[in-house]
């Protein structure tokens, strides 16, 4: 971290700070699936797990400088955060009565879907390695860009 940079603690971010309200909440309503339905809990734990991810990547990305590592946790939130949109469905087809309160957790979803939109474009588009596979580069580099890192005179 350079000396001039500010330590943001993560879990100041609105982001964070929402992403705990949903796991939060999808850990209450998950107490309502039945402990004796095998296939129930397996979707319970799954969702528990995409809900974690909410905070997890978050608190991660904000450790980690290069622009790559925060888009890899941004797709990771993204991907977590759409599978518990839909939880709900396969917890309807699977019988699950009380289905209609996850309705609450999507929209805490949305609200965090806009956070995360700001959040990213947040990120320093500057402080970036070139990734060779091409995801996760900033707007404008590629995955055959030249290095400018060798031409960049050094200090020493």
């Amino acid at each position: 971290m350079e000396e001039d940079e500010e330590y943001i603690d993560p879990e100041e971010l609105p982001i964070y700070k929402k992403g705990k309200e949903i796991f939060d909440v999808v850990h209450r309503l998950t107490q309502l699936i039945p402990e004796d339905n095998e296939r129930l809990q397996v979707i319970k734990a799954q969702m528990l797990v995409d809900a974690a991810q909410l905070t997890v990547k978050v608190s991660g990305a904000s450790s980690a400088g290069l622009y790559d590592l925060k888009m890899e946790a941004a797709a990771i939130i993204r991907k977590a955060a759409r599978d518990l949109m839909v939880s709900n469905h396969s917890l309807e087809m699977l019988g699950f009565k009380e289905v209609y309160y996850f309705n609450i957790v999507r929209n805490l979803i949305e609200e965090y879907r806009l956070l995360f939109i700001d959040w990213v474009n947040n990120f320093d588009k500057w402080d970036y390695i070139i990734d060779r596979w091409g995801l996760f580069n900033p707007p404008g580099i590629g995955p055959f860009d030249k290095d400018p890192a060798p031409d960049i005179p050094s200090e020493d």
